[in-house]
């Protein structure tokens, strides 16, 4: 089909940029450099470059029904993803500062900041669907049981007294008969009025061409007006000012490809299932047919070694132990000349070794002077900077190479349905199948080996003593062991993971997450970044460049397993912004997208639960065990200052807010890169809190600012049309952003769902929505303050990342800021 054959292509082009970016990544990286400028150039081209390769990657994964295809792809993917962290891991070591502005780069690139967006992986949710739905519906059952339902919560529900609602229904029912009866009255006095002025008038208009002529002009001046607006609406919407009269309504083409998207998901999982059926039966066939063949292949290759070996050498060869890999390390891909040939090599490279040993033995003291030599030119190669070793790198170029050699110019004309290809399955089965009698051959002729060597050398096989300093070495090892255990010793090993979920969900420490997207968290571009930077002032972050760092540290490493293992380990993330800015609905947008756990350990939600130090441990074991079997985990602690409170007020000391303050740094050096486990703060006070042992706990500081201009602009046209409004000229959204300068998202979500009213959507027809309703309600509300603002800049300059930035600016270069915060 035409959809397959363009994704098809698609793939092609992005697979021969990654190809041509894999190529000249080294060359440009290997040489070291001094220029800051010249690197932070050349490292932004490169992630933006894998931010394109990436959103074409997995619009291509997310279409193609091949599963073959979808593995390969799958594997590129993730080698992608963790390239991108690495880059950005690289900019924020470099410029010291977690947000980076690319406008003259985009520019030379002729992108679009649009184009910079990184898309979250539909498959992070696709591929465990059933899995959250099952736990999704555990819980429930649990809240059910418990008595906790979240649906109560939300609308609570306030019960009155009989009399009370009787008196309510009376009030509701009089007033609608009494505007009734005014709207009867109005329509008696507007008859008696007509009927007065026409007897005033007397007698009727005899000039009936000058009433005609009267009514002309009125009508035509009517008629031209509706013309004139008509064709300034039609001119705005050419330009792009206004958008089309159909532009909210959701058209038939989007309604028939959310029907082939779900089609092709289930052609997607059909595929896939016949792909694992495949698996097993084509490798059963293969044992049958070829396993017989491949068996005395093997014994007849390694007797043939036997009896080479011999010939050359004079005596019978040592056959390799299993955990060397038994013969497959000889024969990996070789055939018996190339082993002989390698029989001699070794013998001249011993040969020639022995020699060296000699030479080296006479001439001791010019290779200390050598080494002083060596010692200097490496001093100064270190104060160029170089790009650390990337972990992803191999795995792309793999990809790469398996594109090129089996998908690049396949014919795929006998395959319309895209559906597995059994040859490509019988390679690797075959491979799999040879390693597995090998083991089996192995065995074999090891005793056949020990036949031969009695039978022709007379050679016996010598018991082996063990020795003494093995012992020892064991002995100490037991002994880390025994330490380590008795630290990460099972507080709950009686215990099922099941029963621990219920008692974390009946304590309210395992809450549900609220279903929001990332894609709600609306903002726009900061496009003035890299020009204010220039003049040495440090902008205030938008909204998109907070939920692009929510994506690279929260959401991709938390979907995917390989990247989390490999990649720049983030395992706390700390939120700090003023009240209102959506610090909450970041933290429940991770677990929505990623489809983790939310685990709630605010100071205010484990307040009298589980008290004592033994009651805490077990707590926090409980806790910890159940994140990390049911992977991934997102750890919240809400109003996260009070934990690392620098003085407790009185009002607070019963909760006792600092309880975690310990604990929490060795939680974090138990973490591991397997545990897809994120602890996650939030804090609105961050200046309440000690800043070294905060900022000791959290990894990675995320400074969430109110919304700017334009932000406010989108948000205020998103979250009306959101709540039933509609846009006309008549509400002047420009002027609502400008005087909503300093509020924030919530209250502009307030202050909306407070206007929007049911009776005020109905009457949008004959009275359109004005700004001045909105400004009236917004009016009673406390915004942010430049001050409240300053405070939360001057608190982040205090922070290490924030110490060297400032150092940086003022005139310190990178590397003393560098060394300042290593002594620190």
């Amino acid at each position: 089909t035409t959809p397959s054959l363009m994704y098809n292509k698609m793939w092609h082009q992005t697979q021969e940029a990654l190809s041509a970016l894999l190529d000249k990544e080294p060359q440009k990286m290997i040489e070291p450099q001094r220029n800051q400028v010249f690197i932070f150039q050349t490292l932004a081209t490169f992630y933006i470059k894998y931010v394109q390769i990436f959103r074409n990657l997995e619009n291509v994964y997310d279409q193609f029904v091949h599963p073959q295809k979808r593995i390969l792809i799958r594997k590129v993917l993730d080698g992608v993803m963790g390239r991108i962290l690495e880059l950005k891991n690289e900019m924020v070591e470099l410029e010291l500062t977690e947000f980076h502005y690319f406008d003259d780069i985009l520019q030379d690139l002729k992108l679009a900041p649009q184009q910079l967006d990184i898309p979250i992986p539909k498959y992070f949710l696709k591929e465990k669907l059933e899995v959250i739905k099952g736990r999704e519906k555990i819980l429930a059952q649990i809240l059910a049981d418990s008595g906790i339902d979240t649906s109560d919560m939300k609308y609570p529900v306030k019960s009155i007294p009989f009399d009370e609602a009787v008196k309510l229904i009376q009030i509701a029912e009089r007033a609608r008969q009494g505007r009734l009866r005014a709207l009867f009255m109005k329509q008696i006095y507007l008859q008696e009025y007509r009927a007065k002025q026409s007897k005033m008038l007397g007698k009727k208009v005899t000039d009936t061409w000058a009433a005609a002529l009267r009514i002309q002009k009125v009508w035509r001046r009517f008629h031209q007006c509706k013309e004139t607006e008509k064709l300034r609406e039609e001119e705005m919407i050419f330009l792009g000012m206004n958008p089309p009269p159909l532009f909210n309504e959701v058209s038939a083409t989007v309604i028939q490809a959310e029907k082939v998207d779900h089609l092709r998901n289930e052609v997607q999982r059909k595929h896939e299932e016949d792909y694992r059926e495949a698996l097993v039966t084509i490798k059963n066939d293969l044992k049958l047919i070829e396993g017989v063949d491949i068996k005395e292949n093997l014994q007849d290759q390694i007797r043939h070694w036997f009896i080479e070996c011999r010939n050359l050498t004079g005596t019978f060869p040592d056959y390799p132990d299993v955990e060397e890999g038994g013969s497959a390390i000889i024969f990996s891909d070789k055939t018996i000349q190339q082993v002989i040939e390698d029989i001699i090599a070794n013998q001249e490279e011993e040969e020639k070794n022995k020699k060296k040993k000699k030479k080296k033995e006479k001439q001791p003291k010019k290779a200390k002077k050598q080494k002083k030599g060596t010692k200097e030119k490496n001093k100064e190669e270190d104060e160029k900077w170089k790009m650390s070793p990337s972990l992803f790198l191999p795995a792309m170029k793999e990809g790469c190479n398996a594109y090129k050699e089996i998908w690049m110019k396949k014919d795929e004309s006998w395959n319309f349905s895209q559906d597995y290809d059994p040859e490509l399955i019988k390679e690797e089965k075959r491979k799999e199948l040879q390693s597995e009698i090998r083991i089996q051959v192995d065995e074999l002729m090891r005793q056949e080996l020990k036949n031969l060597k009695l039978a022709v050398d007379r050679e016996r096989e010598r018991p082996v003593k063990a020795g003494k300093k093995k012992d020892k070495k064991k002995g100490k090892k037991g002994k880390k062991k025994e330490k380590a255990e008795k630290k990460d010793k099972d507080l709950t090993a009686d215990r099922t993971i099941e029963s621990l979920y219920k008692e974390l969900v009946e304590e309210g420490l395992l809450i549900q997450a609220l279903k929001v997207n990332l894609s709600d968290y609306i903002g726009e571009y900061s496009y003035l970044g890299t020009t204010l930077r220039q003049v040495s002032i440090e902008p205030m972050p938008s909204l998109l460049d907070v939920r692009q760092l929510i994506t690279l540290y929260g959401i991709w490493p938390l979907g995917s397993a390989a990247v989390h293992e490999k990649a720049p380990l983030v395992k706390s993330l700390l939120l700090a912004g003023p009240s209102g800015v959506g610090k909450k609905m970041l933290v429940h947008a991770i677990c929505t997208e990623t489809g983790a756990n939310l685990f709630n350990l605010s100071c205010s939600n484990i307040a009298g639960k589980y008290p004592g130090k033994n009651g805490l441990q077990m707590m926090l074991h409980a806790v910890f065990k159940v994140a990390r079997q049911l992977q991934p985990s997102v750890v919240w602690i809400e109003d996260t200052e009070k934990t690392f409170y620098k003085k407790v007020p009185n009002a607070e000391k019963m909760n006792e807010p600092k309880r975690l303050k310990k604990h929490l740094p060795q939680i974090l050096k138990l973490l591991k890169p397997d545990d897809r486990i994120l602890i996650v703060g939030t804090t609105r006070r961050p200046f309440d809190a000690e800043l070294q042992s905060f900022c000791k706990v959290y990894q990675k500081i995320i400074l969430v600012p109110r919304p700017d201009y334009a932000s406010r602009y989108v948000l205020w046209k998103q979250i009306i049309e959101r709540n039933g409004g509609v846009l006309t000229s008549a509400l002047n959204v420009s002027c609502l952003a400008k005087v909503t300068d300093g509020f924030t998202q919530g209250h502009i979500v307030e202050v909306v769902k407070g206007v929007l009213t049911d009776q005020r959507i109905r009457r949008q027809i004959h009275k359109p929505l004005t700004a001045v309703e909105f400004i009236t309600a917004i009016t009673s509300m406390n915004p942010v303050y430049k001050e409240e603002e300053e405070s939360f800049k001057n608190w982040y300059a205090k922070t290490p990342l924030g110490k060297k930035r400032a150092l940086a600016i003022t005139g310190g270069s990178t590397e003393k800021a560098k060394d300042k915060g290593k002594r620190k």
